[in-house]
């Protein structure tokens, strides 16, 4: 992956990191259902906006034809990758 998209995507997964931790201690101070429900959507939309980060990044780096030709995804593994996510 392009340092961009390390960045991107490793904030994206510490934000979800964060989130979790505050949804633990949600469950484990007995808050409403509802909040709980709420703060794990959020988390799920961080980890899928990583995951989504990391193929964007695999199909650009297809796309472009890097010289590192070997180490790129191929379309079936990005389309895996894509299904993976849904």
């Amino acid at each position: 992956m392009q340092e961009d998209a390390v960045t991107a995507v490793l904030n994206r997964l510490r934000r979800a990191q964060g989130q979790l931790t505050g949804i633990i201690t949600m469950i484990e101070d007995g808050r409403d259902c509802a909040d709980v429900v709420t703060q794990l959507a959020a988390v799920s939309r961080a980890l899928d906006r990583a995951g989504f980060k990391i193929v964007a990044s695999g199909m650009r780096q297809c796309l472009k034809g890097d010289e590192a030709e070997s180490s790129s995804m191929t379309e079936e593994e990005l389309e895996k990758l894509f299904l993976a996510l849904a």
